[in-house]
């Protein structure tokens, strides 16, 4: 009984020893992540905060240096908390601007537009022209058209018509006006029946002529 048991001590003994450090890998134990070392740690990045400031193509400024980052039209002083652009109030673009362009700091007008527009058609500035045979109109230096429509006085008759390229209408056969249903001319006396003779108002064409009656030449007939 004894035997058996110095058997067994020796084999534990003797198992320890078959174990050797070259047999444990580093998988089993994997390392800190203090102990890891990364291949990134061998590049360096410059810093330039505080120190200077850098556009967008990767050019350098040196503190106090005034320069025209990729992003802004405007000039920017590199200070140590970055770039420090101005802000500066533009000028109003003209409403009439026709060409704007934006290479600068602030927008610029190159062109302004010189003309109106009326109806379809452009007209120089100071130009004077009639749209219609009633309308007198002027393009004015602020491109805008302003045109007077023609006052027609109260015709003289009671038939005016109305001439090619003239606004106002004409009386071509002068002052008359209306005696019943005949249309007589002012400043005569007229006999427009029998009984009666009329004449127009002096100046208030549009009245019914004044008319009396005299003797009938009917009536003496009979």
């Amino acid at each position: 009984m004894a035997l058996h048991i110095h058997e067994a001590w020796l084999v534990l003994f003797v198992i320890p020893a078959l174990v050797t450090p070259a047999a444990i890998s580093h998988e089993d134990y994997p390392a800190d992540e203090g102990d890891q070392t990364s291949s990134n740690d061998n590049l360096i990045f410059d810093d330039y905060r505080g120190k200077g400031c850098v556009d967008d193509s990767g050019f350098v400024y040196k503190l106090g240096e005034r320069f025209f980052p990729g992003h802004s039209n405007c000039p920017c002083v590199c200070t140590e908390d970055g770039p420090v652009c101005d802000q500066p109030e533009c000028p109003r673009i003209h409403p009439k601007c026709t060409k704007v362009e934006h290479n600068g700091c602030c927008p610029e007008c190159k062109e302004v537009k010189n003309f109106c527009e009326y109806h379809g058609k452009n007209y120089k500035i100071l130009e004077e022209f009639k749209p219609s045979p009633c309308e007198w109109c002027r393009c004015e230096p602020s491109n805008e058209v302003h045109c007077v429509v023609a006052d027609c006085a109260v015709p003289e008759c009671v038939n005016p018509v109305y001439e090619p390229e003239q606004c106002c209408p004409v009386c071509k056969n002068g002052p008359n006006c209306f005696a019943g249903t005949t249309i007589i001319p002012a400043g005569i006396e007229v006999k427009v029946d029998d009984c009666n003779i009329c004449h127009c108002h002096n100046g208030d064409w549009w009245k019914p002529a004044q008319c009396s009656k005299r003797e009938c030449q009917g009536k003496q007939a009979l």
